[in-house]
């Protein structure tokens, strides 16, 4: 698809990695400039490179990595003409609808070409993608990117309304993929473009269950079977590692927290004997002094059972030398991506010759 030589060339297509959110597509035109906040660099500069280099800014105040196109790199970094599929739900479509090296396969709504991309390298030279995008401009555009990034040979873009006029294949596909606002409009359709000689698959990617209810309604009245819904979502986690505590260090921390808890007890026990002490009669003072005695013995036995041992440390360490172990740690970053869209998978199994053909 993309530039598959070692160094970077002038007329390449580059992703220009900055930060994590901030990474942008590149045509390597000698001449031009790239000015961002990470500094001022020359695309000259860049010719000749390896990819995956790290290239300093001509006014020090940054660098940026230069890096090889991937889908997925892509994916982050194109310029967005519509909402776009993202790794979560194109790896989970692309296994349930069993797309590999030489399949055929059927793309309703272009957009953004994200999921083109990746099908496109996942279905190689040998296999085929027919894609239809009804907005003429995303078309264009789409078509323009697709063949500056070496997919013209595998990729089929038509402009064309596929709910109303079908599309331009029948009884060809393995797998089918609806991305519509209207995708139970397409579903006959699609049923036509697939292969009757083996099962073949279909998706449809909605983002509210009223469309999921009409599409499921017409999957059953169009004879697919195995309906199947599902919601992905995107949940990263953070690795890091850190240095463990002494022993020591760890006992006494318990200590202070027992301590604590204990102090905030016996605080809350006085509040309550005042207010008992407030509201009883002047002959009842000694009864409630005699139970508050009872109460302080009962506690010191309560804590004394509690007491924690004293620590026991490796005799070849010291105790206030830190650890020079690393232990690795995973925790759960706060930025979980929601909801997207819902997937509705079906099959279209073959069905069994009749007994009039057979005898034929």
């Amino acid at each position: 698809m993309w530039s598959t030589a070692r160094d970077v060339a002038a007329g390449d297509l580059v992703i220009i990695w900055q930060t994590r959110e901030l990474i942008q597509p590149l045509l390597i035109t000698p001449g031009k400039d790239l000015n961002s906040r990470f500094g001022y660099y020359r695309h000259a500069d860049l010719v000749g490179i390896p990819y995956g280099s790290k290239v300093g800014s001509r006014n020090g105040k940054g660098f940026i990595h230069v890096l090889r196109p991937t889908p997925e790199l892509w994916t982050m970094a194109l310029p967005h003409r519509t909402q776009i599929l993202y790794l979560a739900d194109i790896a989970f479509i692309t296994s349930w609808l069993d797309i590999k090296r030489g399949s055929s396969v059927i793309e309703a709504g272009t957009g953004s070409g994200s999921f083109s991309h990746s099908v496109a390298r996942t279905i190689g030279s040998v296999g085929h993608l027919w894609s239809y995008e009804f907005h003429e401009a995303r078309a264009n555009k789409a078509r323009e990117e697709f063949s500056l990034h070496g997919m013209a040979d595998i990729v089929t873009l038509t402009h064309r309304n596929v709910c109303k006029d079908g599309f331009t294949v029948e009884d060809t596909v393995d797998a089918v993929f609806l991305d519509l606002p209207a995708p139970w409009d397409a579903i006959e359709h699609a049923k036509k473009a697939l292969k009757k000689t083996s099962p073949a698959r279909i998706c449809c990617f909605s983002p509210c269950m009223e469309q999921v209810l009409r599409t499921v309604s017409a999957l059953n009245d169009s004879g697919f079977t195995d309906i199947t819904m599902f919601e992905t979502l995107l949940r990263p986690h953070e690795v890091h590692q850190i240095s463990p505590q002494p022993l020591t260090q760890a006992v006494e921390k318990l200590k202070k927290l027992e301590q604590k808890r204990e102090d905030k007890r016996q605080h809350q026990i006085a509040r309550s004997t005042k207010r008992k002490r407030d509201d009883l009669p002047e002959a009842d003072t000694d009864n409630v002094e005699a139970k508050k005695l009872r109460t302080q013995e009962s506690t010191e036995e309560v804590v004394g059972s509690r007491d924690i041992p004293d620590a026991v440390v490796d005799p070849g360490q010291s105790a206030n030398q830190p650890s020079p172990i690393k232990i690795p740690v995973s925790k759960v970053s706060p930025d979980v991506r929601g909801h997207t869209s819902y997937l509705t998978f079906a099959r279209l199994v073959p069905t069994a010759p009749s007994k009039a053909t057979t005898r034929q």
